[in-house]
């Protein structure tokens, strides 16, 4: 029995004692450590299952179905573009910039996409009357002044001094010493101090010198620069000088100086981008290019001040009244809206306005489409609101950004008298040449 219980304890031994070594190895040789096995290589992530394609779209479906028809795109649009943007990376990721079984588009382009409803934002420039993309009308503007020197050199510098000046306080202060050096001319004709302005002044160089165009316009107006001595200094200073000649026209002075000081800074106008389409289920489907979203950077610090708030307001019981407040901020972060208005017929009227635009600038434009533009007429938006053409509210005040489908109706009193005469409105409601150039809406 002791004998057995030896063998038991030996063979352990033995297996615990680790690999073993050929008869013709030292004994100090040690076993070669075995290697560790190489990590197994990363696999490439998998795109999206067909399930999970599946019910992302379902979502999607859900979140059509609850939007609003008559309202533009909401914050519900943002989660929309949000999943697109998640399905599309994973496509993207597991090789294929579709994956199969989705139901998802992919995002239209930025021009010239048949899927939106307007190619971009788009500006007329007041003085060549070119058409101007937003990122480009401060350029062209600028060439556009400048080019204006070798015709009126006078009305360029005037307008170069309101428009490349950003800082409308300097820019009236300077107008204002401008017009004070003008204005002693011309009650102090026989003066000759008042003839001169000395260019290293403190008024000068704090209030004139520091503006874009000043210096252009005072040559333009016939003053010349010249190196005059000054009392009790040695060397002589630059002084602007008026010519004898501008001296004899007293009047185009002081044309001059009203000029400069009526004047406004010169902007692009915002395109309306007119366009009719025929009638159609898609008119409350707005699909809108980046140009109506993009926020500067004075925008996202104000978006990021007002995130931080909604955090605090968790906390807080707030009233109807604080909720409606809220409401018209979140509004006022759009700049652009585009407006559909659907007439009787079922045409669709659509115009590009600032979000800050009254409603009278609509109704206008609506006006100008119609054959009878004389008729009052209403205009209706979602759930039956009626806008007022004398009522001052701007568009993000009423909802009706970023987009919005409103209904056209001729004033019920007018109709009655129509009727009463019996007489009938014309079938075709808008002007034959906007009929003529009708489109599909896509």
């Amino acid at each position: 029995m002791k004998k057995f219980f030896q063998e038991i304890k030996a063979d352990i031994k033995f297996k615990s004692a680790g690999p073993g070594q050929k008869l013709t190895e030292s004994a100090g040789e040690k076993a070669p450590k075995e290697r560790p096995n190489p990590p197994a290589l990363r696999q490439p992530r998998q795109g999206p299952t067909d399930e999970a394609q599946m019910a992302a779209a379902a979502a999607l479906a859900r979140l059509e179905q609850k939007q609003p028809r008559a309202r533009g795109p909401t914050s519900q649009d943002s989660i929309r573009n949000q999943v697109r943007k998640e399905l599309r990376a994973e496509a993207t990721v597991s090789g294929s910039t579709e994956a199969p079984g989705t139901n998802v588009a992919p995002e239209p382009r930025e021009e010239g996409s048949a899927h939106l409803a307007v190619p971009g934002v788009y500006f007329t420039c007041p003085l060549t009357g070119a058409t101007l993309r937003k990122d480009q009308r401060d350029a062209r503007i600028r060439e556009a002044i400048l080019s204006h020197f070798s015709t009126d050199p006078v009305a360029a510098s005037i307008m170069k001094i309101h428009t490349f000046n950003k800082d409308r306080n300097k820019v009236k202060l300077g107008v204002d010493t401008i017009a004070k050096y003008l204005d002693n001319i011309h009650l102090h004709p026989e003066e000759e101090k008042y003839r001169k302005i000395k260019l290293q002044n403190k008024v000068f160089q704090e209030r004139i010198n520091c503006l874009e165009g000043t210096h252009e316009f005072f040559e333009a107006i016939g003053f010349q620069k010249a190196l005059l001595p000054v009392p009790d200094q040695e060397g002589p200073e630059e002084f602007y000088v008026l010519s004898v000649a501008a001296l004899a026209q007293p009047q185009s002075l002081e044309r001059h100086k009203e000029q400069l000081l009526r004047a406004e800074p010169v902007r692009a106008t915002l395109a309306r981008q007119r366009r009719v389409f025929r009638p159609s289920p898609m008119a409350s489907q707005f699909d809108l290019p980046g140009d109506f979203f993009n926020l500067t950077a004075d925008e996202l610090r104000r978006e990021q001040r007002l995130r931080a708030e909604a955090v605090e307001r968790l906390s807080v019981l707030r009233t109807k009244a604080m909720r409606e407040k809220e409401e018209q901020r979140e509004m006022r972060r759009y700049t652009y809206t585009l407006l559909r208005v659907r007439f009787p017929d079922g045409c669709l009227l659509q115009g590009t306005f600032y979000a800050r635009e009254r409603v009278a600038a609509l109704y206008g434009f609506v006006r100008e489409a119609l054959q009878s533009d004389w008729l009052p007429f209403e205009l209706l938006a979602s759930g039956g609101q009626k806008l007022s053409e004398d009522e001052n509210l701007a568009f993000n005040e009423c909802g009706l950004v970023p987009s919005a489908l409103l209904t056209f109706s001729w004033d019920a009193a007018v109709l009655e008298d129509i009727r009463a005469a019996g007489a009938e409105l014309d079938s075709s409601i808008l002007k034959p040449e906007l009929l003529a150039a009708i489109e599909k809406l896509s």
